[in-house]
């Protein structure tokens, strides 16, 4: 059975302030990769899923530091563009990024979809995003027809609730379990990969054809 958090259901909007987000992925920044652990049996399954190969475009969402940089090159991406609200984040990604990654420093909820890309990865970031069913829809304004959005974590919902119970709570929210997330993906995307072990949790699928460009984004928009 799929464990419910206490204190926030998972779809409930509850205040998130970015620029509390933003400054404490700042302060954080500095000794972020001190106790890293980059498994890349774990990284290499969750990007296989997330479709990213030779020649494709790339969306990373909250990059981070980059730790997903050397597998983007090792793979022979066409391009890559990695955003992340985080100055001291995107600073040291920047300092990572190969002559094919372009590191942006933004709230990409505040950039507009271009339509473009191949897949969009956000890896061990989703929590930190306070509208679920907005930032998907939003998304897929980002990726090309049959373009594919990948949700993925390198660690169980338990562990991951756990990890955003101590000093991230005031910027996090409790993970969606993966027949939720399913659900949110639905109405934009077929999922073809839904995975929660005891490692990893990945949810993964292809843009429908009826949501390209920024059809989802308007529709989701017209209801609020």
């Amino acid at each position: 059975m799929e464990k419910q958090m206490d204190n926030k259901t998972h779809l409930e909007q509850f205040a998130m302030n970015k620029k509390d987000v933003r400054d404490f992925f700042d302060r954080l920044a500095p000794h972020w990769d001190d106790g890293l652990d980059v498994d890349n049996r774990k990284i290499n399954c969750i990007l296989d899923a997330a479709g990213v190969q030779a020649g494709v475009r790339v969306l990373d969402v909250a990059c981070g530091t980059g730790v997903l940089f050397p597998f983007y090159t090792q793979r022979h991406t066409a391009w890559v563009t990695a955003v992340d609200i985080s100055p001291k984040m995107a600073e040291i990604a920047g300092s990572r990024a190969g002559n094919k990654i372009q590191v942006i420093c933004n709230d990409i909820e505040a950039m507009e979809g271009t339509g473009n890309y191949d897949c969009c990865v956000i890896y061990n970031a989703f929590p930190h995003f306070p509208d679920p069913a907005g930032l998907i829809a939003h998304l897929a304004a980002w990726l090309r027809p049959g373009g594919r959005l990948t949700v993925a974590h390198g660690m169980s919902m338990d562990q991951l609730n756990r990890h955003h119970a101590g000093t991230a709570a005031a910027v996090s929210r409790g993970m969606i379990p993966p027949s939720e997330m399913r659900t949110l993906f639905s109405r934009w995307f077929h999922v073809d990969t839904t995975v929660a072990d005891d490692e990893k949790y990945i949810v993964s699928g292809t843009l429908l054809e009826k949501n390209t460009g920024k059809a989802a984004e308007d529709a989701y928009q017209s209801q609020e």
